[in-house]
């Protein structure tokens, strides 16, 4: 085995995998707050690039002044979201709210085809095409910059449920019906979810845009983020991180050695292999919370 071949693949999939992570901690900013799976996630990643790209445009702007405009605008999206299509499901079983935001995935994927058409469009962050070398392994700097994006929020988020406020999100996912009793505004901390879930998914849909594009294939990134959530645990967001980076290793060197022999496209049979074996073998996830319920 060429053992330098193996580090780079791994150490490159590791960055790609934080990366991964910050899909997947847009899914677990809504789980760990409000106790809803997000199958949306993945088009509102698409939607923010898009997004960003639009405000470029229309407004003559530079990037580094329209990626926090679009995060404003995402924040907005988010609310909405859950004020026009999540608010009248609160208290309804969960596959009712499961449902809902997989015709939200639907509806958005089908409006940005409507709006921008299908065409890929480039979004140039202006990160170097220069080789960057760690010793003898050649790394990818979008991957260097994303990876270090994700570890930022990771910290800012990772406080943020220390304090007051996340404290208080916490106890609607614990329990709607308690919370309400004691008076916290359950629609308002939910609302707050969908909102830091859409700015995450800002950064995701920039970085990710940035290396392959602005188009319909950014939404096919939830597998990747469902994947990393549910094998970290849905409700940990260091969860995501560490398993973002398990993930993203396993999946670069496992395609490395195996597309020469099956011709290609084995990372994402990689990916779905790992997402139901951590169903089948541990469904609350590597670090999550495991509930048990009496009857």
């Amino acid at each position: 085995m060429d053992w330098t071949l193996f580090a780079e693949l791994a150490v490159n999939g590791a960055l790609s995998g934080l990366m991964y992570s910050l899909v997947a901690m847009g899914i677990v900013l809504i789980y760990k707050s409000s106790s809803v799976p997000n199958l949306a996630q993945g088009a509102l990643t698409m939607l923010s690039a898009y997004i960003v790209l639009a405000i470029a445009g229309a407004l003559k702007a530079p990037l580094w002044l329209a990626i926090p405009l679009a995060m404003a605008v995402m924040f907005g999206i988010g609310m909405g979201i859950e004020r026009v299509a999540l608010r009248r499901l609160a208290g309804r079983p969960i596959i009712m709210i499961l449902m809902m935001t997989l015709g939200l995935d639907i509806f958005v994927r089908a409006a940005t085809m409507t709006l921008w058409g299908g065409t890929a469009r480039p979004l140039p962050l202006g990160i170097s095409d220069a080789p960057l070398f760690l010793g003898p392994l050649l790394l990818n700097r979008a991957y260097v910059v994303g990876a270090l994006v994700a570890l930022v929020l990771f910290a800012v988020f990772f406080f943020f449920f220390r304090t007051r406020r996340g404290i208080v999100l916490r106890a609607i996912a614990d329990d709607y019906t308690a919370s309400w009793s004691v008076g916290i505004s359950v629609e308002r901390g939910v609302a707050l979810s969908w909102a830091m879930s859409s700015v995450v998914a800002t950064a995701a849909g920039v970085l990710w845009g940035s290396i392959q594009g602005v188009d319909q294939s950014l939404s096919q990134l939830l597998l990747k983020g469902i994947a990393v959530a549910v094998l970290g645990g849905m409700d940990s967001v260091g969860g995501a991180i560490l398993a973002g980076i398990l993930l993203g290793v396993i999946e670069n060197t496992a395609s490395g050695f195996l597309d020469p022999l099956v011709g290609g496209g084995s990372r994402d049979l990689v990916v779905a292999a790992i997402l139901v074996l951590t169903i089948l073998v541990r469904p609350h996830g590597l670090f999550g919370r495991e509930d048990i319920e009496r009857i």
